[in-house]
């Protein structure tokens, strides 16, 4: 990367003859002595005394020679840091994540990176769906976790489809004794995120026509179970939310199914950066022993 030139007059000035200098450099004498010409002409003034006993600097050479060694150590600096940035040596990933991936996959990710490259800082930003695409395709985000259609301009692997269920009191039993159906729905109040609303959630609570009447919002998924378990109303969340979450409540599938699909989204400019793309094979190996086949991002 550096101006060979510049390599050329360092390497002289310490072998004391253009011959000398162009054995270390493995190029011919002609071609030290042309490049030295070269810089004179850029200068505009001579910076080696020739003499049949060697070269010497003369006063104006010996100002330049401090620079010209800076130039070439910052030269040596910058190539070592493109080595280790190849080699996932340095960087840093941002990865924006809604709640339930925060909770459930991202520990054992993150760990399982770390373990792998040390010295790449990752940071998690916590978002719903619509701003993590968003700033995904921004910049903002290296990676993001989101549910699909995703409209931005992104890179998007899908990953699973996430099914959604009914969460009641403990003493509640649908009246079919196996799902929720219309009837177990009618006059219920239902809890749930506001940031859930505008997506899947939204196609269950219309199905059994739910108005907005009927909804109480609440600010995260134990919130709502606890607000459930108080006999406050239904919950509606995915099975990712689901996993970590803890209370004296009952999960009940509905009638009809309905999911959510995930999908991991990744900026087309940094995903090609080796930190980001090692982390892309990693939660993609990740999700693939989690949940074998029904992981349906397939590895080209």
């Amino acid at each position: 990367m550096a101006q060979f030139p510049y390599q050329i007059f360092a390497t002289v000035v310490e072998a004391g003859s253009f011959a000398k200098a162009a054995a270390k450099l493995n190029v011919t004498p002609s071609a030290v002595s042309h490049a030295v010409s070269q810089l004179e002409r850029e200068f505009g003034f001579p910076i080696f005394y020739r003499a049949r006993a060697g070269v010497t600097l003369t006063a104006d050479g010996a100002q330049l020679l401090p620079y010209i060694e800076e130039i070439l150590s910052l030269e040596m600096n910058l190539s070592q840091r493109v080595e280790q940035i190849r080699g996932v040596n340095a960087g840093q990933i941002r990865i924006g994540a809604f709640s339930s991936i925060c909770v459930s996959w991202l520990p054992k990710i993150i760990q399982q990176f770390k373990e792998q490259y040390p010295a790449i800082e990752v940071k998690i930003i916590q978002g719903d769906f619509n701003e993590i695409a968003h700033q995904t395709q921004l910049g903002e985000l290296d990676l993001g976790f989101t549910a699909m259609p995703v409209s931005e301009k992104v890179t998007v692997y899908p990953l699973i489809n996430d099914p959604i269920y009914c969460v009641t009191p403990a003493d509640f039993t649908p009246a079919n004794g196996a799902t929720i159906t219309e009837k177990d729905v009618a006059g219920q109040k239902f809890i749930l995120q506001q940031i859930d609303y505008d997506r899947d959630t939204k196609l269950v609570l219309d199905y059994y026509r739910v108005t907005q009447n009927s909804l109480t919002f609440s600010i995260d998924d134990q919130s709502i179970l606890a607000m459930v378990e108080a006999k406050l109303g239904f919950g509606v969340l995915p099975k990712l939310a689901l996993q970590k979450l803890t209370g004296p409540v009952k999960i009940h599938r509905f009638e009809k199914e309905f999911q959510r699909h995930l999908a991991l989204v990744a900026n087309r400019t940094q995903e090609k950066a080796p930190a980001t793309q090692k982390m892309v094979t990693l939660i993609h190996d990740f999700l693939a022993n989690e949940y074998g086949n029904q992981l349906i991002w397939q590895k080209k």
